[in-house]
């Protein structure tokens, strides 16, 4: 990890995020990388559409 990545808040690093019920799925903000570069957290600034389940809408 170099100095210019931070482990990404959403998913604690992990990389996977997990539902009201318990599903484990892709974080959507690192892409299941653990980890986000500076820059890539200011250009994801716009907002995520989701469900009633706050699952993301692709």
């Amino acid at each position: 990890m170099g100095s210019q990545h931070m482990k990404c808040k959403a998913c604690e690093g992990t990389g996977l995020l997990m539902d009201d019920e318990e599903w484990r799925y892709t974080c959507s903000i690192c892409h299941g990388d653990g980890f986000i570069s500076r820059y890539e957290s200011k250009e994801n600034l716009d907002l995520i559409d989701v469900d009633i389940n706050n699952r993301t809408i692709d």
